[in-house]
């Protein structure tokens, strides 16, 4: 299990509460399917996707897993049935159909379609390591990892969480470019984006770039700012790090991902919890890292 994005969030309190507790509160809001007249489910699913079990624990490391259902119903067959079914009412009162009879027809012809539309799931992973303070959702957009912690909230029905970084990290970011402040475990690698810090300010997007060049010079000294940056950890890991400290595109190095080739490929649970184990608490050491790197625990409180 290797994740790709990271969403990482600070625990404010302790949450006394024991893995046994955490299973049951879960399987209240436990996944189900769609029903006939449903558009979309959501719960909590296996970590590995299999069995009953609601979480998975390696030291000490809670794996979740939250799992949607939706239904498939594209827009363009229920608007063309709508159309079709309009163009014959018109025909047989030789009236127009009006909006809000337009849409009471599409309401029927979705409720009429949902049972027959197909399925499709998703799901999102994240972790949360208690003696740490930290809560880790593999997510690359906002709402999709509050949507995680608003499920677990429901679930225990308290998570005083807050997201890791309280403001941008766009100076560093900028200065790690401009003042050679890079820190010594990173390395900048040829991806980056530039903004100037107007509202509708310039955006300069970089690939295959030394990001050192006399050119991206120029745009710092302009005045632009780093919203995003490409680098690589420690030789453990490589990502594109955001201003709001987000990472995204997640990659781990050959130096951890073939630790575990010795596992069997036939032992899929075992590959699995061993995956989960070295990727967790790689993501636990460099979450630390990021908080020294950012001085994060000197922020007001």
């Amino acid at each position: 299990m290797w994740f790709k994005n990271l969403k990482l969030y600070t625990l404010t309190q302790s949450v006394d509460i024991t893995e046994q507790d955490l299973e049951a509160k879960l399987a209240e809001f436990k996944f189900r399917p769609c029903g006939s007249q449903e558009l979309a489910t959501m719960g909590w699913g296996s970590p590995f996707n299999q069995g009953e079990t609601l979480i998975h624990v390696t030291a000490g490391r809670v794996w979740l897993t939250l799992k949607k259902q939706e239904r498939i119903l594209p827009a363009a067959v229920v608007n063309a049935e709508l159309a079709d079914k309009v163009a014959l009412i018109e025909a047989e009162t030789g009236s127009p159909v009006g909006k809000k009879a337009q849409q009471d027809i599409k309401q029927e012809i979705i409720q009429r379609l949902l049972p027959q539309a197909f399925t499709k799931n998703s799901f999102t992973h994240g972790f949360i390591s208690w003696k740490d303070n930290l809560v880790v959702v593999d997510a690359a957009a906002d709402g999709k990892a509050e949507a995680f912690l608003a499920m677990l909230r429901k679930a225990i029905g308290s998570l005083p969480v807050m997201p890791m970084a309280r403001q941008s990290v766009q100076a560093e970011l900028t200065a790690w470019l401009q003042d050679d402040a890079t820190p010594s475990d990173i390395s900048i690698l040829e991806e980056a984006e530039l903004k100037a810090l107007e509202d509708e300010g310039a955006i300069i997007r970089c690939k295959n770039q030394d990001l050192f060049s006399e050119e991206i010079a120029n745009h710092l000294a302009a005045g632009k700012s780093v919203q995003k940056i490409a680098f690589e950890w420690n030789e453990t890991l490589q990502a594109i790090i955001q201003e709001d400290l987000s990472i995204k595109r997640l990659k781990f190095t050959d130096v951890i991902v073939e630790q575990n080739d010795d596992i069997p490929k036939d032992q899929q649970l075992a590959r699995l919890d061993a995956n989960f184990a070295l990727m967790s608490g790689e993501v636990v050491k460099f979450a630390e890292r990021l908080k020294v790197i950012f001085q994060l625990d000197n922020e007001e409180q």
